[in-house]
């Protein structure tokens, strides 16, 4: 369950940041940028931010 949020929440980023770059400033791809690198170093050590926000928040896994 919690990895089906941790991969929608990241796609919703990265979608909502790509439209951002494209409509307000291309800085945005920045952001898109910080989240692809989030995935790849989670893929890599096994620990993941949002997996800790959500285990706070009660998101069972």
């Amino acid at each position: 369950m919690k990895n089906r949020v941790v991969r929608g929440i990241a796609g919703t980023f990265i979608l909502v940041s790509l439209l951002l770059a494209i409509y307000v400033n291309q800085n945005w791809l920045w952001f898109t940028a910080f989240v692809g690198a989030n995935l790849l170093q989670s893929s890599l050590t096994k620990w993941c931010l949002m997996d800790t926000i959500l285990e706070r928040l009660g998101v069972k896994g």
